[in-house]
Parts: C-alpha cells; sequence; structure tokens
C-alpha cells in the first residue's frame, strides 16, 4: 500500500505549510477528502482561520468554519503528516534578485519534522533547480534523511489566480511533477482528488518550475507591448483602449489591455527567469525589456495625472487627489507588489499627497508594508482629482453622478480630472459630461 492509499484510508495524513492565497484555498480543498494540516507562523493569521474569517477572501468564511483543517502554528504538528505541500510565497529583492528566504525557511521546518517516508511538493514558483538544488539539501541537513531513500520530492506549480471566481483550482489543469516515476504517480493521484480538470504529468521537476515562470513571462511581456502602444499613442493624442477594440475585432487577436502590473506572480516571476539566465551567461533581452516598460508604468500614470491638472488650471502642489484602489487586482484584499504606490510616490515629488481608498484592501497589512493610510470611501469629498487605479465591483457600481459628488462642489466639470486607469467607465459619457478625462 503506497502513500496515497494511507492518505485516503485516513491512515496517514498531509500537510500544507503556508496558508495564504494560494495555500489556504488547496488546504480547504484537499481537507473535504483527507486528513489535512494547515501550518503557517502567523498567529494571527491561524487565529482567524479558527474562528472561521478568510482573510483572503478566496473560499468565505463559512467554507473555512466548516472546513475540517487543522489550522495550526505550531511546527511539531507537523509530524503527523507524511505528505508536504509547501506554498509559501517566492519575492524579489530590492535589486530584481529572487528571494528564497520563504522557501528555505519553509524547508528547514518540514526538515525538521520530517519522517520517513514521506513526500514533500512544493508549489512556490522558483527557477528551474531550486526544488532540487537548495530545498532538498535543506531538507536533509534538518532532517538526517536522505531524498531518494527515506523521504522523495515534488513539485506542482500554483496556477490559482487570487480573485478570480472562475478559475478555480478545481477546474484549472495542474502540471504535477515528481523525482521518480512511483513519486509522480503518487503527487498525481493526490492532485487528482481536488483537481476536476485533471492533471498535467510534466517529464521532470525543473520542466515543471520553467513552465511556471514562463507561462507568467509570456503574459508580462504581452502586457509589455500593449504599455508600450500606450506610452506612444498618449504623444499621438489617440486612445489605445479604442486602438485595443478595434483590434481585437480580429479572430487571433490576443486581448491584452495596457496596464499596472503589479502582484506576486506577473511582476515577480520574469526576474527568475532573468536571474538564472544571468547565472548561465545569458543577458535576457525581451524578458528584461518587457519588465522595465511594466515597471515604469506606474510613473507614467502619475505624469499624465499631474499634466492634465495643469490643463485644467489647477495648481499642482497641494491638490486633493483620490487614489481609488491600492490592491494589486480588482476585488481581492491583496496588497504585495502593488504598483498602485508607485502612482503614490511619483505624486508625492510633485507635492501631491493622495488620499487612498479601497474597500477591499488588508488596511493593516497596507499600513504596515508601505506606511499608506486606508481611508474610508465616506471621506472623498472635494477632490480636484478622481484617480480610478483598480476596478473593484464598488467602483464599477459608481455612476457618473456619484462619482461627481466626490469632486470640489464649487468647480466647473471642466476642472475636475477624471483619471481611468483601468478603463472603467464609458468614455463618451464622461467626455460628453466635459469631464477632464484619461485614460490609460
Amino acid at each position: 500500500m503506497n502513500l496515497y492509499e494511507k492518505i485516503l484510508r485516513g491512515e496517514e495524513q498531509m500537510s500544507l505549510v503556508g496558508l495564504g492565497y494560494v495555500g489556504m484555498p488547496i488546504a480547504v480543498a484537499f481537507a473535504r477528502k483527507v486528513p489535512v494540516i494547515g501550518f503557517d507562523l502567523n498567529r494571527r493569521k491561524i487565529e482567524q482561520y479558527r474562528s472561521g474569517v478568510d482573510p483572503t477572501c478566496e473560499v468565505g468564511d463559512e467554507a473555512v468554519r466548516t472546513s475540517k483543517v487543522q489550522f495550526t502554528s505550531e511546527e511539531s504538528d507537523l509530524k503527523k503528516a507524511k505528505f508536504h505541500i509547501v506554498a509559501v510565497p517566492t519575492p524579489i529583492n530590492l535589486d530584481k534578485t529572487p528571494d528564497l528566504s520563504p522557501v528555505e525557511n519553509a524547508s528547514r521546518i518540514v526538515g525538521r519534522n520530517l519522517a520517513r517516508g514521506s513526500i514533500v511538493v512544493y508549489e512556490s514558483t522558483v527557477f528551474p533547480g531550486v526544488t532540487e538544488d537548495v530545498c532538498v539539501p535543506i531538507l536533509e541537513q534538518e532532517s538526517g534523511l536522505k531524498c531518494g531513500e527515506d523521504f522523495k520530492i515534488g513539485y506542482s506549480p500554483e496556477r490559482i489566480n487570487p480573485g478570480d471566481k472562475v478559475h478555480r483550482l478545481e477546474n484549472i489543469v495542474k502540471i504535477v511533477s515528481g523525482m521518480d516515476g512511483e513519486t509522480l504517480e503518487i503527487v498525481a493521484k493526490m492532485y487528482e482528488l481536488v483537481v476536476e480538470a485533471g492533471v498535467y504529468r510534466a517529464s521532470s521537476i525543473k520542466v515543471a518550475e520553467a513552465a511556471k515562470v514562463v507561462e507568467n513571462s509570456q503574459r508580462d511581456i504581452n502586457i509589455a507591448f500593449m504599455n508600450e502602444l500606450a506610452l506612444v499613442f498618449d504623444k499621438m493624442g489617440i486612445d489605445t483602449h479604442e486602438v485595443v477594440e478595434a483590434m481585437n475585432t480580429k479572430w487571433n487577436a490576443l486581448r491584452f489591455y495596457p496596464g499596472l502590473v503589479g502582484g506576486h506572480c506577473i511582476g515577480v516571476d520574469p526576474y527568475y527567469f532573468i536571474y538564472q539566465a544571468e547565472m548561465l551567461g545569458y543577458h535576457s533581452q525581451i524578458i528584461a525589456a518587457g519588465r522595465k516598460i511594466n515597471d515604469s508604468m506606474g510613473k507614467f500614470v502619475a505624469e499624465a495625472t499631474v499634466k492634465q491638472i495643469i490643463q485644467a488650471n489647477k495648481r499642482v502642489k497641494g491638490s486633493r487627489v483620490g487614489i481609488f484602489g491600492f490592491t494589486f487586482k480588482e476585488n481581492c484584499p491583496d496588497t504585495r507588489n502593488s504598483k498602485v504606490i508607485d502612482i503614490i510616490e511619483e505624486l508625492r515629488e510633485y507635492g501631491v499627497f493622495p488620499m487612498v481608498l479601497d474597500p477591499a484592501a488588508d488596511a493593516e497589512e497596507a499600513r504596515q508594508e508601505y506606511g499608506i493610510e486606508i481611508s474610508p470611501l465616506s471621506e472623498a469629498k472635494n477632490l480636484d482629482v478622481v484617480l480610478l487605479a483598480v476596478a473593484h465591483r464598488e467602483f464599477t457600481a459608481l455612476s457618473l453622478e456619484e462619482i461627481g459628488r466626490f469632486f470640489r462642489p464649487e468647480d466647473p466639470v471642466s476642472e475636475r480630472v477624471l483619471i481611468d486607469v483601468k478603463s472603467i467607465l464609458n468614455a463618451e459619457e464622461v467626455r460628453a459630461a466635459g469631464y477632464r478625462y484619461w485614460r490609460l
């Protein structure tokens, strides 16, 4: 009887190490089928889960409250499990190099509590070779066990899209890999318990690692192309959104739009590829160029905002600017690597200190990570500029009349600056109403 069969019979347990936007939904999904230990170092987060609160908004409070996951911040509880899934973030350092410390620390924790006969599967996004060359030595050192003899490893890149209620764990094909054929089959069968769309068996761990980095780099490049068009069309006085809408009438158009590229995947993963390529003596050209363009868009939006303020015959310094949205994407509380901060910092260079409004954002996270205070929507009054940065449902539901109430009531409409980064509004309607309107 192999490990999969023992877990299925309840004779062994599995664990999820890292209960964030990726790990927590996986833990909840598996707990419907088999015994699951959910571990995270963040005691506050664990208490929230135990209280039936889902701070990630990924599965909802009810699903967490009724889940059978054993939520814990005590690493010794991992000793009870033999199938471990590591789903911790892999960010970048200030110099854009990979920060592997979270996955290294997670490996130390798992290693200290690793039993013979276990399988450790990593979901964290890494460049090819990290699982075998970085994580395995740590597991061996901490456990005193030998990989391949006493325990096995696998890799299955996460594909969960935070805030997306359509593309979920269950209906996205899961890439799986293992260090040998037997491990691959056990990993595949485990994920088939919860992934209705099925699994794709990669030929090796390195192939699976590379696939994750490449799929996000591809998306990053496509968005960078649209952002470059936006930079040029702005100089030409052409509405980029109208150009894209016209282009999208062709059957093979890719339907990408310009925008801010942040978050813990698309805005980070390409740097993992760039880093390893440089370690091998190759300087990335296309991917690096795409990153440079996408990283510049916050500054571009801020500069466009300043130009609109000047053209509205208003004083830039001290202007009241309301930034609507701070998370890295719509309908998600996650503020990690949000590029809205780039807009804010650039505006501060002009003496503008914006009010930030975001009903979805984790206010505590914004305060700790960025020093940003999130204001309630009720305080959005007497503004000179409304800058719609994130397409939260609360903002897309706003009528033009409701948006108008955020501005100074004494100002004529022609002096009201409306910046629409996500093209939320109907441009014809806004322009017909007389607003000074700009969109990316």
